[in-house]
């Protein structure tokens, strides 16, 4: 049995809400991302896991600030001193998308740090190529899609048939390592890619987009015993209850409102022959709360936003959003200094206002609606609810022609 650290989607840089710290001058975003990555070093080091596996997406760009690379490199270097062999794997974040650019973590292959090992380039890894570790690594770092087309002269083509080309061909190639795979030691496939089949934060299925999606079946090859996943950031094991676990850990901290009903976590994978057993551990980052309230009447409106929040104590600390829709003539009804009076002891407090506007019929110049037809009225009316777009309004449309030339003339005048 090899034991297994697996974490991705740090995105340490990211510092989208809240202030600064003073002792440090980092976000205090960043310190909450730092945090997280300080438990799942420490882990690794604490518990002497066998391996250490990241599987990409370092920063949230190409170009991080020189601070943001100390910090990371600080604790990598502590899985370096402590002798934890451990892979990066390069993800869309960290890689330029022009040719010959270095990617973000570069120079851990410049200097040869020991123990660490970037891999920017798809590979088959085997236990002599990993110092003896009893275990055999696909690695699949995130494909440029330019990149390919340029070495496999696709210009000019549609982007679905070109995404079509690459994944036939990453497939293939992966297959082709798959049958080079030794019975006698277990086998990992690691790759920075979306699956088919997996979920967003948000519960969408990844089935369509610019992506590279690589196929499930691929992912839940009997051949593997464990499959290493980032660029997703929902935490999921898409090949639940089967062998191979198929596991994307998801980001390390909540990114942004839509992650806020998510659990953050990493991996430790106990993988053997034919037999991987998962241990999720839950990362207890910053609380993202979001609500929506639409309220019904305006009597009392500032004391029902207040009621649509949960108390202090819940929202203490934590990162908060109140989405508020109203018709805009209760504008003068809110209390948005009072509201933020109560909320002030959340991190921050986000308040989105959604006046509604109501939508207004505007009959022809010259015309009065005893001059229309049945249906050029309909027509206004389907207008005015933004029916015009759907696609289904030529159906309704025959409908209606044919209930009104049914009608007799004695029902016409019916009120």
């Amino acid at each position: 049995m090899i034991r297994i650290l697996h974490f991705a989607d740090a995105h340490i840089d990211i510092a989208n809400h809240g202030r600064r710290d003073p002792a440090t001058g980092l976000s205090m975003r960043v310190l909450d991302f730092l945090k997280a990555l300080d438990t799942i070093i420490d882990t690794a080091i604490n518990e002497k896991v066998d391996l250490v596996l990241f599987a990409g997406d370092t920063y949230k760009d190409r170009t991080p600030a020189p601070t943001f690379q100390r910090e990371w490199g600080k604790r990598i270097m502590k899985l370096s001193r402590a002798g934890i062999p451990t892979l990066l794997l390069v993800g869309n974040h960290d890689l330029s998308p022009a040719a010959g650019r270095a990617h973000t973590m570069q120079e851990f292959d410049t200097l040869e740090v020991p123990g660490i090992r970037v891999l920017g380039r798809p590979a088959l890894l085997t236990p002599q190529e990993l110092d003896g570790l009893p275990v055999q690594i696909i690695a699949l770092p995130w494909v440029s899609r330019s990149g390919l087309m340029a070495a496999l002269g696709l210009f000019g083509e549609q982007t679905e048939n070109i995404n079509r080309q690459v994944e036939d061909l990453l497939t293939e190639l992966i297959h082709t390592w798959m049958d080079q795979l030794s019975p006698d030691f277990p086998a990992v496939l690691t790759a920075h890619a979306s699956v088919q089949g997996a979920m967003y934060g948000s519960e969408r299925s990844v089935l369509l987009g610019s992506d590279i999606i690589l196929p499930g079946s691929l992912v839940r090859d009997q051949r593997l015993d464990y499959v290493a996943l980032g660029h997703i950031h929902k935490a999921q094991n898409i090949n639940n209850s089967a062998h191979p676990p198929v596991v994307y850990p998801g980001s390390i901290e909540r990114v942004d409102f839509g992650e806020a009903r998510d659990d953050k976590y990493f991996v430790i994978a106990n993988v053997e022959r034919g037999n991987t057993r998962l241990e999720w551990r839950k990362l207890n980052g910053r609380k993202f709360i979001d609500r929506y309230f639409k309220p019904e009447t305006p009597v009392d409106l500032a004391e029902q936003c207040r009621r649509a929040l949960p108390s202090p104590e819940e929202f203490e600390d934590a990162i908060m959003r109140l989405v508020v829709e109203y018709p805009r003539e209760w504008e003068d009804q809110l209390d948005e200094p009072g509201l933020r009076r109560y909320a002030e002891s959340a991190f921050e407090f986000h308040f989105n206002r959604k006046p509604i506007q109501e939508a207004r019929v505007r009959l022809p110049k010259d015309r009065n609606v005893g001059s229309l037809t049945a249906m050029e009225l309909l027509d206004i009316y389907w207008k005015s609810i933004h029916l015009d777009d759907d696609q289904n309004l030529a159906e309704l449309e025959r409908l209606a022609r044919e209930i009104i030339s049914d009608q007799k003339p004695e029902q016409a005048g019916e009120g």
